[in-house]
C-alpha cells in the first residue's frame, strides 16, 4: 500500500506497465560501478517508445532525474523511489519499481529500508523480474526555512540504509539521487564533480529518453496530490453534506440491514445512480480537471450523494455497481464514483472506501492503472480492513489484467440475472397452482400447513421443504466463508461468492422444484417470515454487509 503520511507500511511495488525499457547507467564523469556492477552502459529505448529499435542515451543523472517522471507517469514528491535495472542483450533496462512516503520518524528507517529492498528484489524474484542493479530516487521538498542541500543531509543515513538493504540482498545500488528545491544531488559522488549547492534540474522534459517518451504519446499527469485532491472533500457545504448523510444513514441503514427490504434499497440505489450517469453524460467533459469536477459536483445534490454513499456501502449492491466497467459506462460511472468520494465528509470519512474502491476499478478498467493505484491506495488509507480494495490494489501492483476481473464480474452478473429469472419462473408457476387450486374449490395453503398434517406428523412436502432450506442455508455459509477465504479466493472474493450464491442457490432451487413435482407438490418453497433467510436463519446485521 502506498504511504502517503510517512508512516511506514507494506510499499507499493509496480512493474513496468510498458514491459522493459533499456536504460544505461548514468555517468557523473568517473563513477566507478565496484565489483558486482553489471555493465549498464549501452544504448537504451524510451517506455513504450513506437520504434524501439532505435538507441537512446542517457547520458548523465541529470537526464536520469529529468526522465523520473516520466517512467512513474507524475511529479513524484515526498516519496522514495526504487528502480530496478536489469541486464538484457548487453543493455540495461527498467525492471519493477517500489515507491513509499519517507517516513517522518527515522527510528522507522532501517525497517523500512529492508522492507523496501525486500519488495523489489524479493519481489520481482517471484515474480520473475529479477533486478541486477537498482537506482534509488529521493524526494523531498524543504521546508519553511529549510534549503535542498539541508534536505540532502538529512536523508542521507536513510539512503546509506538503502544502499546496505540492497546490498544484503546481493543487488547494488549504482546510483543514488536526492531531489528537493528544483536540484539534485548524488550520493554515490565519489566526490569533486557534483558541487555542493546541488545540480540545477533545468527545464523539465528537456532529456532524450523525456522527449522520446512525449514523442511515444506519454505524458506526466501532474502530482500525487493533485491526484488525491481530485478524491478527497472539497473545502465548504460540508456541514449541509454531514447532514444530508446523516438523515441517509437513519433511512437507510435498517432498510440495508433487514433482508426484505434490502433489494428495494439496491434498486432505488441503482437507478438514482444512473440517472446521475445520464446527466453527467450530458455535460462534456471540460480541458480542466479541477473545472471539471466542479461541474459533475454542481450536478449532485447534498441529498442525492448522500442516499448514493449510504446505499453503496451495501456490498452486493456496489458490486452490482461494480459492473459499470466498459466503454462510456466505466467514463461516466468514473466521474460519478470521484464526486462521491468527495462528499465523503466528517465523520464519514471511512464510507468513502467503497467510492475510492469503485473509483479505482472504473479507471483501471479504462486502462489508468496510475489513478486506479492511488484511488486504491486512499480506500485503504479510509478503511484499512476494506478487503476489495485490498486484492484490487494487489492485482493492479502485480501486473495483472483487468480483462479476468472484468470476466469473473460478467459471469457473476449472467448467474444472477439466471437465478432471478429462475425465481420468477418459480413465482410465475406457483401463481398459477394457486389459481388452479382455487378454481375447483381448494384455498390455498400455506408453508406451514404444507410442512405438517393434521396429526402434527411432517407431510411428504414438508420434508422437502425443509431439506430444501437446509440446503439452501449450507450454500449460503458456504458463500460467506468464500468471502472470507482471501488466499483461495485472490480475485474478487466479494463478487465471486455473490457468484456462487446465486449459481448455487438457483441449482438448489432446481432441485427443489423438481423433487417438489416428482412429489406431486406445485409450488417452489418459500422461507418462513418476513425478517429470515432460507431456513428460518435471522437475516445478516448492518455492520458484516459491508466487506471488510
Amino acid at each position: 500500500m502506498t504511504n502517503h503520511n510517512g508512516a511506514t507500511g507494506p510499499a507499493e511495488h509496480q512493474p513496468d506497465p510498458h514491459g522493459p525499457t533499456p536504460v544505461s547507467r548514468p555517468a557523473h564523469g568517473a563513477h566507478p560501478g565496484g565489483p558486482g556492477v553489471p555493465d549498464l552502459d549501452g544504448a537504451v529505448d524510451p517506455i513504450d517508445c513506437p520504434e524501439p529499435d532505435t538507441p537512446i542515451k542517457v547520458r548523465s543523472a541529470s537526464e536520469l532525474a529529468d526522465a523520473l517522471p516520466y517512467i512513474l507517469g507524475y511529479r513524484p514528491e515526498d516519496c522514495v523511489v526504487l528502480l530496478g535495472l536489469r541486464q538484457r542483450d548487453g543493455y540495461g533496462r527498467f525492471g519493477g519499481r517500489v515507491r513509499l512516503g519517507i517516513p517522518a520518524r527515522a527510528e522507522d528507517w532501517p525497517a523500512v529500508a529492508r522492507q523496501l529492498a525486500r519488495s523489489l528484489i524479493i519481489g520481482g524474484e517471484h515474480r520473475g523480474d529479477k533486478s541486477d542493479a537498482i537506482v534509488v530516487f529521493v524526494c523531498k521538498e524543504p521546508t519553511e526555512g529549510e534549503t535542498g542541500r539541508r534536505v540532502r543531509d538529512r536523508l542521507q543515513l536513510f539512503v546509506q540504509l538503502l544502499r546496505t538493504s540492497c546490498g544484503d540482498f546481493g543487488v547494488p545500488v549504482v546510483e543514488a539521487l536526492c531531489i528537493s528545491d528544483g536540484r539534485f544531488w548524488s550520493y554515490c559522488c565519489p566526490g569533486g564533480c557534483c558541487p555542493p549547492e546541488g545540480t540545477s534540474m533545468g527545464l523539465p522534459g528537456s532529456s532524450a529518453l523525456a522527449a522520446a517518451a512525449t514523442y511515444a504519446g506519454l505524458q506526466v499527469r501532474g502530482s500525487l496530490k493533485e491526484f488525491q485532491a481530485r478524491l478527497r472533500p472539497k473545502d465548504g457545504a460540508a456541514p449541509e453534506q454531514e447532514a444530508a448523510l446523516d438523515a441517509a444513514r437513519r433511512t437507510l441503514r435498517p432498510r440495508i440491514d433487514d433482508e426484505t427490504s434490502r433489494p428495494a434499497v439496491t434498486t432505488a440505489t441503482l437507478d438514482l445512480a444512473r440517472r446521475a450517469m445520464v446527466r453527467l453524460a450530458d455535460r462534456p467533459t471540460t480541458p480542466g480537471r479541477m473545472d471539471m469536477d466542479d461541474q459533475d459536483d454542481a450536478l449532485l445534490t447534498h441529498d442525492e450523494a448522500a442516499a448514493l454513499i449510504v446505499g453503496l456501502q451495501d456490498r452486493e449492491t456496489r458490486d452490482e455497481a461494480a459492473e459499470w466497467m466498459e466503454g462510456t459506462d466505466a467514463e461516466l460511472a468514473l466521474r460519478l464514483w470521484r464526486a462521491l468520494a468527495r462528499r465523503c465528509v466528517g465523520p464519514y470519512g471511512d464510507h468513502a472506501a467503497a467510492l475510492l474502491t469503485l473509483a479505482g476499478w472504473a479507471a483501471w478498467s479504462t486502462g489508468d492503472s496510475l489513478e486506479a493505484r492511488e484511488a486504491l491506495a486512499m480506500a485503504l488509507a479510509a478503511d484499512p480492513d476494506y478487503l476489495f480494495a485490498w486484492l484490487l490494489h494487489t492485482a493492479c501492483n502485480e501486473g495483472l489484467g483487468a480483462e479476468a476481473i472484468r470476466e469473473c464480474i460478467r459471469r457473476g452478473r449472467a448467474e444472477r440475472e439466471a437465478a432471478a429469472e429462475e425465481r420468477a419462473a418459480a413465482a410465475a408457476a406457483g401463481a398459477g397452482a394457486e389459481d388452479r387450486g382455487s378454481a375447483v374449490g381448494h384455498e390455498p395453503t400455506d408453508v406451514d400447513d404444507e410442512a405438517t398434517g393434521a396429526d402434527g406428523e411432517q407431510t411428504a412436502a414438508g420434508q422437502e421443504l425443509t431439506a430444501t432450506n437446509r440446503e439452501l442455508t449450507a450454500v449460503e455459509r458456504e458463500a460467506e466463508a468464500a468471502e472470507g477465504m482471501g488466499s483461495s479466493r485472490p480475485v474478487l472474493p466479494a463478487v465471486g461468492a455473490t457468484a456462487l450464491r446465486s449459481s448455487r442457490t438457483g441449482a438448489a432451487l432446481r432441485r427443489a422444484n423438481a423433487r417438489q413435482r416428482a412429489a406431486g407438490g406445485a409450488r417452489g418453497p418459500r422461507p418462513k417470515g418476513p425478517s429470515t433467510r432460507p431456513g428460518g436463519r435471522p437475516a445478516r446485521s448492518g455492520g458484516s454487509r459491508r466487506q471488510r
